[in-house]
């Protein structure tokens, strides 16, 4: 494979968890998502559940009340600043082997270690991600209709995007939808899961 590690961003419910797994089954690689919380708690010594919660997922109002707390105690360290970089020190131990790993700003941590990686970025439009967001909330138990809820689904895609673009933006100072941050970024919901898949194979076996 020409490329040792991959990192995969994306816009919530635009099958990013999906196509990891793929390409970790066609090239054999070990793909990090939800195991990534573990070596995080591990790492950080933080409960999984808070790691869960802050770990790649930023408000407007948590970062104005981080930088408050900073200036009023020179001391201050926020548990989203701690857990940044206990996963930012996992992400590095990880690239060590062949891997895929999704999110938590890994293109950004692995190149400002200078160490190689494939970047993507997948996106798609809301109406195409209402039926992936419907499946992820039926998982934690809250059933939404992709027709019927519209409105609520749209929120919800919103708000999700808006917590992880604030995230990215803090501890990258760049923004996530910036195609610069990448090697290719591609619209899964106009070209499907399946071909977007083997254009990356096919890129990254070539």
């Amino acid at each position: 494979m020409k490329y040792q590690v991959i990192t995969i961003s994306r816009d919530y419910a635009a099958y990013g968890r999906t196509i990891a797994k793929a390409l970790s089954e066609a090239l054999e690689l070990e793909w990090y998502d939800k195991d990534f919380v573990k070596k995080t708690a591990e790492e950080s010594g933080f409960e999984t559940e808070m790691i869960q919660e802050e770990g790649e997922d930023l408000s407007q109002g948590d970062k104005w009340l981080d930088s408050i707390m900073s200036k009023v105690h020179s001391g201050y360290n926020s548990s989203h600043d701690d857990i940044f970089r206990a996963q930012s020190r996992v992400i590095l131990k990880l690239a060590a082997e062949p891997c895929i790993i999704v999110g938590r700003c890994a293109n950004r941590v692995l190149r400002m270690a200078e160490i190689p990686s494939f970047d993507i970025y997948l996106y798609a439009s809301k109406e195409d991600r209402r039926k992936r967001a419907a499946e992820l909330l039926a998982d934690e138990g809250r059933i939404l209709d992709p027709v019927k809820d519209v409105a609520e689904l749209d929120k919800y895609i919103t708000k999700r995007d808006d917590l992880r673009r604030t995230y990215y933006k803090k501890y990258t100072g760049s923004d996530m939808s910036n195609a610069r941050n990448y090697n290719i970024c591609l619209d899964v919901g106009a070209l499907g899961v399946d071909r977007c898949v083997n254009i990356l194979l096919e890129i990254l076996r070539g």
